[in-house]
């Protein structure tokens, strides 16, 4: 099975793998649809690709071709429903970079998806010390393309909400942490979003968004290793409102990696009416007190 529909309170949800299903494209896995249960609601995702989408392993050498770029989009992955409620991908170690990985979602009500992450490097080809991953979130046109998020500017005292709008792909797209003090190395090639930083900094790990009259809220259980990442375009174009798609992204990054060590993490989105960012921080609060 390469997918299933999952209803939970005010969200359906459509999760699957790679594999291509009616409009839905093959090379994108993770959440293929979510609604939330408001009247003339849209799917917040690009309906051809994905939200949630595991998209690039990086360990700073240069990919010698597409395929391996996005080697988790094109690698063997599986699908499995796991209850009402929950489902799994399991994608076996990778071609290129030797990863194996779990990633775990379930909805819980009243309008809560949340995801687990999993993963083990079989081998050691991570010669800048690094292992990197990359998801993306394609998102359906919206009106507003900003992540929303509190921090300020790199090496100034303080901390407010920002606005992470960017202009242009692979520029200025990546923002991280505040205490993020790790230097990514590369070797020379492509232009891409996680090598592009941006002078912000995230003081808390969350971003929201603002979709038709939805937030769409996303939050980690640690600052560690998380960067967050935009691009104005990265999902294309929606002829028919003559705008683009922005891409709401986040990376996970692990220093000097093990060979047959697992490592991880947690994220909640949130799919709810718009609300104060006081809410926001209270569903941050709530969330982490429960953990």
């Amino acid at each position: 099975m390469a997918h299933s529909t999952f209803k939970v309170g005010d969200l359906t949800a459509v999760i699957g793998d790679n594999a291509a299903h009616e409009q839905h494209r093959a090379g994108y896995n993770g959440v293929w649809s979510l609604i939330h249960n408001t009247a003339g609601a849209r799917n917040i995702f690009v309906p051809a690709v994905a939200g949630l989408n595991f998209e690039h392993i990086v360990n700073g050498e240069e990919p010698p071709d597409s395929k391996t770029f996005f080697e988790p989009r094109n690698a063997r992955m599986a699908f499995k429903e796991l209850s009402d409620s929950e489902g799994e991908l399991h994608q076996p170690p990778t071609p290129t970079y030797h990863v194996e990985s779990w990633t775990r979602f379930k909805l819980v009500a009243p309008h809560y998806l949340d995801m687990s992450f999993r993963c083990v490097a079989h081998q050691h080809v991570f010669p800048r010390g690094y292992l990197a991953m990359f998801w993306a979130s394609y998102i359906n046109a919206p009106l507003d393309k900003s992540m929303y998020f509190l921090g300020g500017l790199e090496g100034q005292p303080g901390s407010n909400w920002m606005q992470l709008c960017t202009q242009f792909h692979n520029r200025d797209s990546t923002v991280r942490h505040r205490d993020d003090k790790f230097d990514l190395t590369y070797a020379p090639g492509r232009d891409t979003l996680y090598k592009s930083l941006s002078t912000f900094r995230f003081d808390t790990p969350l971003f929201y968004g603002h979709f038709d009259g939805l937030m769409w809220l996303v939050m980690f259980d640690r600052a560690e290793g998380i960067r967050l990442t935009h691009s104005p375009s990265g999902g294309g174009a929606n002829a028919a409102l003559k705008t683009t798609n922005p891409a709401w992204d986040f990376q996970f990054i692990v220093p000097k990696p093990e060979v047959m060590k697992e490592y991880g993490f947690k994220v909640r989105t949130v799919l709810r009416p718009r609300c104060s960012r006081d809410e926001v921080l209270e569903e941050y609060r709530k969330w982490k007190a429960a953990r």
